[in-house]
């Protein structure tokens, strides 16, 4: 894939000016909004449930890539894929059936994908990966935003690329947590396809030059 990605998460947005962030993104060049789902079990804080998605997906005209970071997601598939959303990403470590979870996500017509927290190994996708469309790697650990990347990380994008061809897949490589102008280039480089930028983006004075100077970081 030679198009990066830049998916600005909303959950760094100003919720009281949520349809203004919105629309800045939609006039911005980034080409997705990441959005965060928490239960305040599998992560210990909550973010914004299907209201709040249904008001998104009104306004918003880019793809809406979301993240589930909840048990027993496979409660909410068909919801989330009637609200509109596009890519539908569960937690391995929440996932006990994750292929019957993948399968059920792709046939609602979403793209699947996996994400994984930082402490859990790439090789558990030896068996799976053919079946999965994304792969988010936890670059922080899940459920709070502005953390600091994990350095470790680099390490795990070079074995999940290994793995990806060695298993003949078409997975995407995401990474959410602490992507800034200062990673960015080096994450792409080392074979990410997805970039999630929260604080990043939305704490900046100008978010829509922060998304054009990070697009051209890494073109």
């Amino acid at each position: 894939m030679s198009k990066k990605i830049i998916a600005p998460s909303l959950l760094a947005s100003d919720f009281a000016n949520l349809q203004r962030d919105i629309e800045m993104v939609n006039q911005s060049e980034a080409d997705w909004f990441h959005l965060d789902i928490m239960d305040g079990v599998f992560v210990p804080n909550i973010s914004f449930g299907m209201p709040v998605v249904k008001a998104i997906a009104k306004h918003a005209k880019k793809t809406l890539d979301m993240h589930l970071m909840i048990i027993d997601p496979n409660r909410y598939i068909k919801t989330f894929a009637d609200l509109g959303v596009h890519n539908l990403t569960v937690h391995y470590e929440a996932c006990p059936h994750l292929h019957r979870t993948l399968q059920a996500i792709k046939a609602e017509g979403m793209k699947a994908g996996v994400a994984m927290n930082p402490h859990t190994s790439i090789h558990l996708l030896e068996d799976i990966i053919q079946e999965v469309d994304i792969v988010n790697l936890m670059s922080v650990n899940p459920g709070f935003g502005g953390q600091s990347f994990i350095e470790h990380t680099y390490k795990k994008v070079t074995d999940l690329k290994n793995l990806i061809q060695q298993k003949n897949s078409n997975a995407l490589i995401e990474i959410d947590g602490g992507v800034n102008a200062t990673n960015a280039k080096k994450l792409v480089d080392t074979g990410v396809d997805i970039l999630v930028a929260g604080n990043f983006v939305f704490s900046s004075k100008n978010p829509i030059q922060t998304i054009k100077d990070l697009k051209e970081e890494i073109a």
